[in-house]
């Protein structure tokens, strides 16, 4: 059976209803793909990777605007924890300076270095101010044009102003090169004397570095002070034991 023949006008509109149904699921779709860019998603991706961009270019030394801020944060802090160790180091004990630095000012340094000592150590006290380490005015010298400031560091007997502790404030008169703490000389103390050590001396020198060996150990001065210089850049820097070549010893 022949079918009836279709006028133009129905085509023409079949058409029209073709091409406007086609422009309307084109737009749907470019609305959904706008939607997907808006993803918390994608954006987070997209604002990480900018904070990393702008956290590079603040770290690069290009930047020397940024770095004197950075080093101003990092002043700050330093300030804040200096409030906090005056009133108290934890556990109840509390930070007393010195008697010898009552009247001790905050003073500027670039390093200060502790020599972990005992009342026992005399002998090997003697052999590092004979060998690397300075004494007498060639001490303060040091201090003052390098700003290096070298100290025994040790604390008084379990009973105090005893034999132990006089003859130690006679080694101190002459020499003046200690570090006294309010804290009980014992060996197995020495997790506590190191830490009140580095609180001590942040509560009495504003240096760049704060070192801690012990009196066993010989420094080469020139060689740490070069090496210190290296990091200044670095805040917050924690540098572990430095050696190199094989531990010698005498016997």
């Amino acid at each position: 059976m022949r079918g009836k023949a279709v006028s133009g006008k129905a085509i023409l509109v079949l058409c029209l209803a073709s091409f406007l149904a086609g422009s309307l699921i084109t737009s749907r779709t470019w609305t959904s793909q706008s939607h997907n860019n808006n993803h918390p998603i994608v954006n987070h991706v997209t604002a990480s990777n900018k904070l990393g961009e702008f956290d590079h270019k603040l770290r690069a030394p290009a930047y020397p605007l940024a770095q004197s801020l950075l080093r101003f944060v990092e002043r700050l802090e330093i300030q804040q924890v200096r409030y906090y160790l005056q009133s108290s180091v934890g556990n109840g004990v509390t930070l007393q300076k010195p008697k010898s630095y009552s009247n001790h000012t905050l003073q500027k340094a670039f390093v200060v270095i502790g020599i972990n000592t005992a009342f026992s150590s005399r002998k090997r006290r003697d052999s590092l101010r004979q060998t690397w380490m300075p004494t007498g005015e060639k001490l303060k010298k040091l201090e003052k044009e390098k700003g290096i400031v070298i100290r025994f560091v040790i604390g008084h007997s379990a009973t105090t102003g005893g034999v132990l502790d006089k003859a130690l404030d006679k080694e101190e008169a002459e020499h003046k090169d200690f570090l006294r703490l309010n804290h009980v000389e014992g060996y197995h103390q020495l997790s506590t004397k190191t830490r009140l050590y580095f609180s001590t001396a942040v509560s009495m020198w504003d240096a760049e570095f704060y070192v801690k060996v012990d009196d066993d150990v010989h420094l080469n001065l020139g060689m740490l002070a070069t090496t210190l210089a290296q990091y200044r850049s670095k805040p917050r820097v924690y540098i572990g034991c430095m050696k190199s070549g094989p531990v010698l010893s005498e016997k």
